[in-house]
């Protein structure tokens, strides 16, 4: 199992995990480089909720789309709130949010499908993204892992989902967690410590105090941690194990970047037939 960063064009780059298949799906995980969006959201920036211009954002999603041989008309991509609400999204659904933000899929930080052709983004700007491939029962999803989404479980919440609308066996199951702030940068205070105590009971791995006395969150293994408690199997769960905040030359990241910046995509699609 790997996570490179490949070039596919025009200084465009996609992050990849050979665990994801490409005879089954088409995914990639956006860089900070190729678009065309100015400082501070230069220059891939593909959300359109961070201030950038939106004719900006659109020319940055058909640039990258195109690379993947996608539709960015047919995207799919909701309105994240850092919370634990999952949506099965079909044909019907094609286009939400695609050019306008207030048209994305309401109050959802996950989306499932087991439409073929039919393209999954969430963004990202250290949270963790959870790329999930079935290939059993061919669908596929992204889950959103902020610290918030994390405690609340939404990797295993998104499992148990694919469980119920598609028959999927966890066993079965491929999961791949992206990048984002690691435990390096991630310093937590003692309240969102104590919820993963709580939340991690017996994971005291998740927590290491640091010199000034507040915590390290490694937000990696807290999402491969429930996904291994939902039956997913060691050898099925990959992890890019790459820092947003150390790397954010090549990654947008909210704390290194100073609050102002863009977002990074994570992008599934599940292959036609």
């Amino acid at each position: 199992m790997s996570f490179v960063l490949e070039h596919m064009r025009d200084n465009l780059w996609r992050g990849k995990f050979s665990l994801l298949t490409e005879e089954l799906c088409t995914h990639g995980l956006t860089g900070r480089l190729g678009g065309v969006s100015q400082t501070p959201y230069d220059s891939l920036n593909m959300a359109l909720h961070v201030g950038d211009l939106p004719e900006a954002v659109w020319q940055n999603r058909q640039r990258f789309f195109h690379a993947l041989g996608l539709k960015a008309e047919e995207l799919v991509t909701p309105e994240q709130v850092h919370g634990d609400h999952i949506e099965r999204v079909s044909r019907k659904q094609a286009g939400r949010g695609a050019r306008e933000y207030s048209d994305s899929i309401p109050q959802t930080d996950a989306l499932i499908t087991d439409e073929p052709g039919l393209p999954l983004m969430l963004c990202f700007a250290d949270c963790t993204p959870i790329l999930f491939l079935d290939p059993e029962h061919r669908a596929v999803g992204i889950a959103h892992g902020g610290w918030k989404g994390t405690v609340q479980k939404i990797a295993q919440k998104t499992v148990l989902r694919m469980q119920q609308e598609f028959g999927t066996r966890p066993e079965e199951l491929l999961a791949a967690i992206g990048p984002s702030i690691g435990p390096c940068c991630y310093e937590v205070g003692d309240e969102v410590a104590g919820k993963f105590r709580t939340a991690f009971a017996g994971h005291d791995e998740l927590l290491q105090q640091n010199a000034e006395g507040a915590y390290q969150l490694d937000l990696w293994q807290a999402n491969r941690v429930q996904l291994l408690d939902a039956g997913l199997t060691d050898e099925h769960i990959d992890r890019a194990d790459t820092c947003t905040a150390c790397k954010h030359q090549w990654f947008f990241s909210y704390r290194a970047d100073g609050g102002k910046t863009g977002r990074m995509a994570a992008v599934i699609a599940l292959n036609k037939y």
